[in-house]
């Protein structure tokens, strides 16, 4: 697991015109929290955290994030919710969250497809429903993704979250065994294991 390198500052002034201030001057307000740690009002540079972002992307990035001015300089943490405008062009707040390397985390990490199926061999379409999934484990044991063999499916196949077996000690936590993933029939009408899985689908959005 890599640690990413970030700078960070105590935030002194709170509210909305003190976080207007800090956009203005190249910085986004953030918070740091932790199931052991008091939540701290911080900030970081704008133009790191763009530099950071493009070059990692924003999913299951683990930080070592240095603070000026805090009781512990240096802390392990995950970036756990990225804020922006509606346009996706300003940052507009940061959450991390502390994590102890020996713990366990939940983490969303996303759904990826491998092997062509013998059902969209044969002219089915491959409907992925599920792009991320929660995981359970230690930080140093996430895998970059969730990856789906699908080469054996055929059409009116799916697989579903309790099929999906990523080894080692690691869980996808799921009270309902929803599909991920289903090769359906090509236009026409469908089967009604394929209307099914499309009301299933619309039940889990709604929940």
């Amino acid at each position: 697991m890599e640690l990413l390198d970030l700078k960070a500052e105590i935030r002194e002034t709170k509210g909305k015109s003190a976080a207007r201030h800090l956009r203005n001057n190249d910085a986004v307000p953030a918070i740091l929290y932790g199931s052991k740690t008091e939540p701290v009002s911080i900030s970081v540079s704008t133009p790191e955290l763009i530099t950071l972002i493009r070059k990692n992307g924003s999913s299951g990035l683990f930080i070592k994030l240095t603070i000026a001015g805090d009781v512990k300089p240096v802390r392990t943490v995950m970036l756990k919710e990225l804020q922006s405008d509606t346009y996706g062009l300003n940052y507009l707040h940061v959450d991390f969250q502390e994590v102890d390397l020996d713990e366990k985390i939940t983490i969303t990490v996303p759904v990826e497809v491998a092997g062509e199926s013998v059902g969209v061999k044969g002219g089915g379409l491959l409907q992925v429903i599920r792009r991320e999934l929660d995981i359970i484990c230690r930080p140093g044991d996430m895998p970059e993704a969730v990856v789906i063999d699908t080469t054996d499916l055929d059409m009116g196949d799916s697989v579903h979250v309790s099929e999906i077996d990523l080894g080692g000690d690691i869980e996808i936590p799921h009270e309902v065994d929803f599909t991920v993933l289903t090769v359906v029939h090509p236009g026409g009408g469908a089967s009604d294991e394929e209307e099914g899985l499309e009301e299933e689908a619309v039940e889990e959005a709604s929940e």
